[in-house]
């Protein structure tokens, strides 16, 4: 490749005005931390925080409202890549560090402080959207712009491992939030959902203290400081990210890929957490510490990730993680059924649900403001069965009949037509069918809640570990590949808005959409398929039109 940046000396050779390789590191990894460290918290308490601001409408549409909120702050990224990505390719990448370190912090310490959907109404859930947005804006430009910031300091050939420490310092604020979260637990106890849920987020203030102390110290990068030397700087590098059309396509195999780690990381890392504990029941407390475990054994295969990519190129790496992560994931799931709930999982074996019903007659099952009514004797089935949290299929009734039965096993349970019932008639009918139908599944095995004493952890902990060490295979390479596909002057603006805009939505709506999914279908697998489906096509795009990058000197790319 060539040298549009106008940059004559490699990277290597360059005088190094800037700080150490050590301090590089820490300084833009601490962001990275916090970064996920503020989403974790968020995700990690989904389940309480749909309590406290979306308490207005019924449980299960609470529960996605409280995901689509989490998605928010994801979905407003490629808004904050451009933003910060245009800041940080015409001033510096430090001054963008400062910025968006304390965006974050103030947005992440507001959520402690804010007042509950019954103290506060409406406003309660607006607030913290528009708290979640100013994260997601923040979050734009800042995991790109650590990435930037390390390679653009790193000699060619420990670019790879050198980027790994600052990817993996965001499944240390993964780390971080569990072990927050388990502390606030143990020190409020049945508090915490009250008010203890609240201390992870003001407490956040320590690492605001600590980054922000560390990225004032940052020195600019080498590459970015000649560039600014030489008067290379780009003028317009929103324009020349996206009107170039040699760039739009390195923009088209960046997302592509960034979207098939994405899904598949977010899929290890953060729905095992909503999946044990919204659907399969299991005790929240030793969900987090078992996800906390399993998140410190999968930290050393950051560096060593990144050391394959540095050593076998980063395509053979995303080949491995793309193809192992993907056959791995229905298998996972399914054991976490196995042996986080073995009761559901032998009821389900020995006494299968349908629902006998007219297909055409089953609405979708999506109603986030909660302000729709499902009436048709499916619809009635169907909620009750979510509400429920257990998997079911749809069978065709027999020509004319009306009514849906639900069979489970050789048991059976009608509902009806609710359209023509007032609404305090219509919820308690459906109270007197949730009751009938807990009853029926009592009778033959069904549990309400997982038995603490009969969850395999073990087991558990060794599944999230395989999927999870896989992930990061796919996650690893991403990093040096993006800073090694753009030139220098346009590197963080183009970098972040594939990235971005794969995060925020791929990745962001990825609990909502397998939650979301697995509640119309009733299958709680069916919803996997989302993230498989992205991890095959960047599978495609990696093997027909991603070239190796791992010979690239940055300083040098046209």
């Amino acid at each position: 490749m060539s040298n549009p940046a106008g940059l004559d000396t490699p990277l290597d050779t360059l005088p190094q005005t800037a700080a150490p390789m050590a301090r590089a590191i820490v300084a833009a990894s601490i962001g990275t931390a916090f970064e996920w460290y503020d989403f974790a918290l968020y995700g990690s308490l989904a389940t309480v925080l749909a309590a406290k601001f979306f308490s207005g409408v019924d449980a299960g549409t609470a529960f996605i409202f409280a995901l689509l909120t989490f998605a928010v702050g994801f979905m407003i990224r490629p808004l904050g890549a451009l933003v910060f990505g245009r800041i940080g390719d015409m001033i510096g990448r430090k001054r963008t560090f400062v910025v968006t370190i304390c965006l974050m912090g103030g947005a992440t310490i507001g959520v402690g402080f804010l007042p509950t959907y019954a103290s506060a109404g409406i406003v309660a859930p607006v607030v913290l959207i528009c708290l979640r947005m100013i994260q997601g804006l923040a979050a734009g430009g800042e995991y790109t712009g650590a990435l930037t910031y390390v390679a653009e300091h790193s000699p060619n050939r420990r670019r790879g491992l050198n980027v790994s420490w600052t990817t993996a310092a965001a499944t240390a604020g993964l780390l971080i939030s569990f072990l927050v979260i388990l502390a606030a637990r143990q020190l409020t106890g049945e508090a915490f959902d009250v008010w203890g849920w609240r201390l992870p987020f003001v407490g956040s203030i320590v690492m605001l203290v600590v980054s922000l102390a560390l990225r004032l110290r940052m020195e600019e990068s080498p590459v970015f400081q000649q560039l600014r030397r030489d008067k290379r700087l780009s003028k317009a590098p929103i324009k020349e990210t996206f009107l170039d059309p040699v760039n739009l396509r390195r923009l088209l195999i960046a997302f592509t890929l960034c979207a098939g780690e994405t899904a598949m990381y977010y899929l290890a890392a953060l729905y095992p957490t909503f999946f044990l504990t919204q659907t399969l029941k299991v005790d929240p407390k030793l969900v987090n510490t078992v996800v906390l475990l399993a998140t410190v054994v999968c930290l050393p295969m950051f560096p060593l990730s990144g050391w394959l990519c540095d050593r076998i190129g980063r395509k053979p790496v995303f080949m491995i993680g793309f193809v192992v992560s993907a056959l791995l994931v229905f298998p996972v799931f399914h054991g976490f059924v196995r042996f986080a709930n073995p009761a559901l999982a032998l009821a389900q074996d020995s006494a299968p649900i349908t629902v006998e019903t007219d297909p055409s007659a089953c609405s979708l099952m999506f109603n986030p403001l909660g302000t729709r009514r499902f009436t048709s004797p499916c619809d009635t089935a169907k909620q009750a069965l979510a509400t429920a949290g257990v998997s079911y299929r749809v069978v065709e009734a027999s020509a004319g009949r009306r009514d849906a039965v639900i069979r489970v096993g050789d048991s059976t349970l009608t509902t009806s037509n609710s359209s023509t019932l007032t609404s305090v008639e219509a919820k308690a009918q459906a109270a007197r069918t949730a009751a009938q139908l807990r009853a029926l599944l009592t009778a033959h095995g069904y549990p309400a809640q997982s038995d603490p004493s009969n969850v395999n952890a073990p087991m558990v902990f060794l599944l999230i570990v395989v999927l999870f060490a896989f992930s990061i295979m796919t996650v690893m390479p991403i990093g040096p590949a993006l800073v090694e596909m753009f030139p220098t002057r346009i590197r963080y603006t183009s970098m972040s808005v594939p990235y971005n805009l794969a995060a925020g939505w791929v990745g962001g709506l990825l609990p909502t959409f397998v939650f979301a999914i697995s509640a119309q279908t009733g299958n709680m697998f069916s919803g996997l398929w989302y993230p498989v489906g992205w991890v095959v096509v960047s599978l495609i795009v990696l093997i027909f039109f991603f070239r190796e990058t791992r010979d690239v000197d940055i300083s040098a790319i046209d």
